[in-house]
């Protein structure tokens, strides 16, 4: 084992027995193992002791064991339930009743409160307190018991995950891209659409991601990234094995992708969520107002990526070959295809037109290519399998940390009306970002939104504007780039087999610094000239 995986085993080891050694207050037990597992989780992905993919079944395996309802933890447990009793100084409890806050916590049908309590004196094993409570209170007899403000969830909310609509999503891309390489249909996709891009290497980058770009900022960013990846098939087919720049062509996809859905209120999840929420605060945005506000930005980071990319990872071929020679495939089934992954792609088009979400359009290329056996048994057992359990077990993390409240514990744990109207951007950016990476996008802003509005300092203050926020938590959430479970893109360039996952987490930091940068310049400069 080299030094950076034996490195990484120790880390990850390090980081899953930690929480459960030091209790940090206010956060759940079950809140201890999530975050357990997350640190595990983050340093096993980022230093790979052991594949990245086992990594996540791994974390699946850990969630059902220790979280599940099913799981020996949480299977027939329960509580522990007292009152107090009335005594000559005052009410007297359990000691283990009281927390290290100095709370106990009270029950109210199914509902958990904490109630602040002034210890008064103690008599062995009791304590005499004054509260807001009474004898006939039902209190926890057990503060530190592992129910306490965590309710387990059935082990198929775990599991599910490995059949989560976007893993269909994924299987109906990698379907689409097998039979694209399998009828040469990748080879006069790549033809067409580079066609004006020429054929030296920096061009071709700059087409790839623009065609990716424009094409996400319209529809699912996870199905753009399927549906282009049968494009640079052929192109990485012309290049020698120690060339750097097949790696620049997998990652410009991704980044692309989740860039380019920034730029419009339909792009991504997030943005329609920070929309919503602004509405909530009787503010209104136009989708040309998205578009102005966000299209600048999207354009520099993209230019960003592209000069990066290309330091990164600097081309050896000179010029790629064009396909001028290639023929549409004119068989049976080859037509077949050819309509298939016109529908789809039109259909994916046109989400917002029809509302039929992109993961159920997915299933036309799962089980038209099956039926029609345009794909038989042997093409389907090629198919990257792998990468759907990388992508499962990034999808349970998420549940984890919600379930759990690590997530909102997470996010809540910074005063935030500690800050000036500015360095509240500049953190909610970075948190943005930072939580981005191991959540996915859309639960970050759902997460973030409520408390950004919430902050006092942004209410006619002066020195925040809302709408700035809003657009850091919208734009942020999009900028997770650095491991192959920060968003579905990246799993699937990792499935080209291309991309290491020390290349996608240097790029993945570098994007991420330089879109906070970029985002805090917006906010400083060019957004109040349009806000205000």
């Amino acid at each position: 084992m080299s030094a950076s995986k034996l490195a990484g085993l120790i880390l990850g080891l390090t980081g899953f027995f930690l929480p459960l050694l030091v209790t940090l207050p206010g956060l759940s037990f079950a809140g201890h193992i999530a975050l357990g597992i997350f640190l595990m989780a983050a340093f096993f992905w980022m230093l790979e002791p052991i594949p990245i993919h086992g990594t996540s079944l791994l974390v699946i395996f850990l969630g059902v064991l220790l979280l599940s309802g099913q799981g020996p933890l949480y299977k027939d447990a329960s509580i522990p339930l007292t009152q107090p009793l009335q005594t000559e100084q005052g009410l007297s409890v359990p000691s283990t009743a009281i927390t290290a806050s100095g709370t106990v916590w009270t029950k109210s049908g199914e509902v958990w409160e904490e109630v602040l309590v002034e210890v008064l004196s103690e008599s062995g094993e009791m304590i005499v307190i004054q509260a807001e409570i009474t004898s006939e209170t039902t209190i926890a007899a057990d503060a530190g018991h592992r129910l306490i403000d965590y309710t387990p969830r059935r082990f198929n909310d775990y599991v599910g995950t490995m059949a989560n609509p976007i893993i269909i999503l994924f299987l109906g891309g990698f379907m689409l891209a097998e039979g694209a390489v399998k009828y040469n249909f990748d080879k006069n996709l790549t033809k067409y659409l580079l066609r004006p891009f020429g054929s030296r290497p920096g061009p071709i980058l700059v087409g790839l991601m623009m065609v990716t770009a424009v094409l996400s900022a319209f529809m699912s960013n996870t199905a753009t990234t399927a549906m282009m990846m049968t494009v640079i098939i052929p192109i990485i087919a012309q290049m020698e094995s120690g060339d750097r720049f097949k790696t620049a062509l997998a990652l410009s996809i991704p980044i692309a992708a989740n860039i380019g859905g920034i730029a419009t209120p339909i792009g991504t999840p997030p943005n329609a969520i920070v929309i919503a929420a602004l509405q909530k605060q009787e503010i209104f945005i136009s989708f040309t107002e998205w578009m102005a506000l966000t299209l600048p930005l999207v354009i520099i980071i993209l230019a960003v990526a592209w000069f990066m990319l290309m330091k990164f990872f600097p081309p050896i071929i000179a010029e790629f070959k064009t396909s001028a020679d290639t023929k549409f495939d004119k068989s049976g089934k080859a037509f077949v295809f050819y309509g298939i992954f016109l529908a789809t792609v039109l259909l994916w088009v046109t989400e917002s037109a029809h509302g039929i979400s992109s993961s159920i359009i997915a299933l036309l290329p799962i089980a038209g290519l099956a039926l029609t056996e345009v794909l038989e048994v042997k093409d389907i057992r090629r198919l990257p399998w792998e990468v759907l359990w990388l992508v499962a077990g990034g999808l349970a993390l998420g549940l984890y940390m919600d379930h759990t409240g690590l997530a909102n514990y997470l996010v809540s744990a910074i005063n935030w009306s500690n800050f000036s109207g500015f360095a509240v951007i500049a953190m909610f950016a970075l948190v943005a970002v930072v939580m981005s990476n191991f959540l996915s996008n859309t639960v970050t802003a759902t997460l973030l939104m409520p408390l950004a509005v919430s902050i006092g300092i942004m209410q006619n203050s002066g020195s925040l504007d809302i709408m700035e926020l809003a657009l850091v938590i919208g734009v942020g959430t999009s900028m997770a780039m650095v491991l192959p479970i920060s968003t579905p893109p990246n799993a699937i360039a990792m499935s080209t087999g291309m991309v290491k996952t020390p290349d996608m987490a240097k790029t993945g930091v570098v994007i991420g610094f330089a879109g906070i940068m970029l985002m805090l310049a917006y906010a400083l400069v060019y957004w109040p000239l349009l806000l205000n």
